[in-house]
């Protein structure tokens, strides 16, 4: 007796593909992304988003960090009833990834921020909501009420953390994400070298890329200043923050070599739901945050944005895996492939997260573009479920993995 194939459960079918917005069409890979994001955005704008700092070392670490491990495979095994679902932190979850929290999303694509959160939503997966975003994080929390995560830059005063932690737990959210590896303002440098300043400074090179990209020009820039307004920092603290082109940004968002973890003890004793520890990068540190109190960690180097030369989280996990105790593990910064997201199970995460792809994903095609990023990552897993040998994600073991 013969049976059917087992039809992917995610995505559209190739077959589909002619009914994705034309601009989508010829997107096959998250990779993709980039190339058409560059062609959407003004070049000071592409710049910030796709930039590293200094010799970009961390950021080319975090790829190949991948790349450092191959698999090893199971054959003649029945996954016709594979599945992807998750459960992280007592939710569940369709996939084993969600998308990264990431400032300034409003400048990528008209309502950036509640693109990414609708489309997560839509699709069953975790959104982070940046504290550096130019959305309320209340109208997120409408748009995204089951899968929506705020990430928080601590402000240096206790009264000012109590305020910004009441916020967030009146706005509904249910998972604070404190990030703790911005001491003091990193070196940059691939923002000067595009013309990128914050505040951000309209000047001759924006105003002609913006001339030469008619479509952000119209679609995202001049469809935010008509509906908006101006932008803010909209959720530094318990109120409105400043206009992204005030000199007090960096003053709001920088310096913040004086914090400790006393004040993620102080917020452990003011925020009543789960909470989750991104930035760290040590089993130590893993170890640490689980006495604070913590729900959860993300291992990350800020996407090879903050200290050039940090190790890619990928290279501690297995360390930090074995110290995490009842704490969940997470990972952020490069994952780019399905075949990704397996490695990092196998070594230990528990979930993984995505930047930079889906901010690129909304600049190209708004919620749709996001959605089809998504669609294009679950696929992949699914495939490379089956290829691997695999039906759950539970069975993913280090022996899966042999080092390149």
């Amino acid at each position: 007796m013969t049976t059917q194939p087992s039809r992917p459960q995610f995505g559209p079918a190739p077959n589909a593909r002619a009914h994705l917005p034309r601009r989508l069409r010829g997107i096959l890979s998250l990779n993709d992304f980039e190339a058409a994001a560059r062609r959407t955005l003004p070049r000071p704008i592409f710049g910030y988003l796709q930039g590293g700092v200094e010799d970009n070392v961390t950021l080319q670490a975090n790829h190949a960090a991948f790349r450092q491990w191959l698999f090893r495979t199971s054959v003649l095994v029945d996954v016709s009833g594979r599945s992807q679902a998750t459960t992280l932190m007592g939710e569940r979850y369709r996939a084993p990834f969600g998308i990264a929290p990431m400032g300034l999303c409003a400048l990528f694509a008209f309502e950036g921020d509640l693109v990414l959160a609708r489309a997560a939503e839509a699709a069953g997966i975790p959104f982070v909501l940046s504290g550096a975003s130019l959305t309320r994080l209340e109208d997120v929390a409408r748009a995204a009420p089951t899968c929506g995560w705020f990430q928080a830059y601590i402000p240096g005063e206790p009264a000012h953390i109590e305020g910004l932690v009441q916020r967030v737990a009146q706005a509904g959210f249910r998972t604070l994400v404190v990030t703790v590896d911005t001491a003091t303002l990193a070196n940059r440098e691939n923002n000067v070298r595009v013309g990128f300043s914050t505040p951000l400074r309209p000047g001759p090179r924006l105003a002609w890329d913006g001339l030469v990209r008619p479509r952000w020009l119209v679609g995202t820039l001049a469809r935010t200043l008509l509906e908006r307004g101006m932008p803010h920092f909209e959720n530094a603290g318990a109120g409105r923050g400043v206009p992204i082109i005030s000199r007090s940004v960096v003053r709001q968002f920088g310096l913040r070599d004086h914090l400790q973890w006393e004040h993620l003890a102080l917020i452990r004793r003011q925020w009543k739901g789960r909470l989750v520890v991104k930035g760290v990068i040590s089993a130590a540190d893993v170890e640490r945050a689980g006495q604070a109190g913590a729900d959860g960690v993300i291992l990350s180097n800020h996407g090879g944005r903050q200290l050039d030369g940090t190790v890619p989280p990928l290279r501690v996990l297995q360390e930090a895996a074995r110290v995490k105790g009842g704490m969940a593990l997470m990972l952020d910064s490069g994952v780019r492939r399905g075949t990704d997201v397996l490695k990092a199970l196998a070594l230990g995460a528990d979930h993984v997260f995505v930047g930079r792809p889906m901010a690129y994903a909304a600049a190209v095609g708004g919620q749709a573009g996001v959605a089809h990023a998504i669609g294009l990552l679950q696929d992949e897993i699914h495939r490379d479920m089956a290829l691997l040998g695999v039906s759950s994600l539970a069975e993913l073991h280090p022996a899966h993995l042999i080092p390149a």
